[in-house]
């Protein structure tokens, strides 16, 4: 290899192995700051040392090893971290006074210590522990495990970069504070836990398949970034039938991207979009997961709304779409999973499955003061009270719509279906 080659061999190779050299070393620091100052500088020596030495067989050992020889070496040069240094040199079972043949050996070795995908996937509960906000919780994933630049991370969520960089900041002080052990849970807290990393992943899905400012109707960058981390977490989690359904909603989701949008940018509505652009890979990616979820036992929330996403997927047509059957899949939904979004969406599959005025008489039953200036409510109003003939009331209900939205390119869509009212 050239020196350029090297570089960007190693470059590549740092990404690949980034996530999990930072979760190997918070588990033994217990700070996330310090464990990716870490594992920049063996990117440093591995930048000086392998265009001289050349690639070692196990780069990952290498990094690793290169990665904590530095935090002993730290360690030892702080008089009030000697407690911290026993620690470490026993985790690493030895005080590695030999560096360099340490390194050498790791060049050589398979065996990184403690499992990798063990070390990975408490890094991943840790950046979601619900004693954070939902916010710093998407912030903080993105940073460590997916790691976006805070710039990339502020340019997705439309907020500043000193904004994004507090919020990272707090959120690794309060993981600081709260004495975190970076680890994965067990048994029952497991569980509870598990749910907020899910949610934290398709929270970074959501915002990236419909944006909830800004010009974009969809930013497909976060949309990649959420299915990467599903298909992580799938990987490191292979029993669990709702980490399943979550990446089966997404990969199915994701195949829409793109016919979302029309030529001019305006939204293009799920019946009106060119089927033909759907991609296809991603479908079988995702139906291969929902059945993986099925076999597991999957009838929890993601599951389910991933079994809503494929009864779109397997439609060669709008015509051919299944409304009886999304319907009862929505009834089943707001069984485990009450919610007024559901409610919504629930009103809007009645409504196709058998009727307009079925979707006005749910949709009436909404209640719920958090969807009182929600614009998907007026507009699924105004949808039902237009295939019902009442368009000068549909027209009413799309321009309350219109201003509730902060995405131009919704409002957009909807001025002009109150437009078609008067058609």
């Amino acid at each position: 290899m050239t020196a350029g080659e090297t570089h960007q061999a190693i470059e590549a190779i740092f990404r690949i192995e980034r996530a999990r050299l930072i979760a190997g070393l918070a588990r033994v620091v217990r700070d996330v700051d310090l464990a990716e100052e870490l594992a920049q500088d063996a990117l440093v020596i591995a930048l000086s040392e392998w265009p001289r030495t050349g690639v070692p067989a196990n780069p990952g050992a290498w990094l690793m090893t290169a990665a904590k020889r530095r935090a002993i070496d730290a360690i030892r040069r702080d008089k009030m971290r000697e407690r911290k240094h026993g620690e470490i040199a026993r985790e690493l079972g030895g005080a590695f006074d030999d560096t360099a043949s340490a390194i050498e050996m790791a060049g050589r070795s398979d065996d990184l210590g403690d499992d990798p995908g063990d070390e990975l996937l408490g890094l991943i509960f840790t950046a979601c522990h619900p004693v954070l906000s939902a916010d710093a919780r998407a912030a903080l994933t993105l940073r460590v495990i997916g790691g976006l630049t805070t710039e990339e991370i502020a340019r997705a969520f439309l907020s500043s970069e000193t904004t994004i960089a507090q919020r990272i900041v707090r959120a690794k002080k309060t993981i600081g504070a709260a004495g975190l052990s970076f680890e994965t849970p067990r048994g029952a807290e497991r569980a509870a836990r598990l749910s907020s990393v899910l949610e934290v992943i398709y929270l970074i899905f959501n915002e990236g398949y419909a944006a909830t400012a800004g010009d974009d109707l969809v930013r497909p960058s976060l949309c990649l970034e959420a299915q990467r981390l599903g298909r992580m977490l799938a990987g490191l989690m292979s029993e669990d039938a709702e980490v399943f359904g979550l990446l089966a909603l997404m990969e199915i989701q994701a195949s829409r991207l793109s016919a979302r949008v029309g030529p001019d940018g305006a939204f293009v509505p799920l019946t009106e979009q060119v089927r033909a652009g759907w991609d296809q890979l991603l479908i079988r990616r995702g139906l291969d997961a929902l059945a993986r979820a099925e076999a597991l036992g999957g009838y929890g929330p993601y599951a389910l709304q991933a079994a809503l996403a494929a009864c779109h997927a397997r439609a060669r047509s709008p015509a051919d779409t299944d409304w009886p059957r999304i319907a009862a899949l929505y009834d089943r939904l707001r069984a485990v999973m009450p919610s007024p979004v559901v409610d919504l969406n629930r009103a809007i599959a009645h409504s196709m499955a058998f009727g307009p005025e079925a979707g006005l008489r749910l949709v009436d039953e909404i209640t719920d003061e958090a969807l009182r200036n929600y614009a998907p409510l007026s507009a699924a109003r105004g949808d039902f009270l237009f295939r019902a003939g009442r368009r000068a009331e549909a027209r009413s209900q799309f321009e309350a719509a219109a201003r509730l939205t902060r995405n131009a390119r919704e409002r957009a869509f909807l001025l002009a279906r109150a437009d078609a009212c008067d058609r």
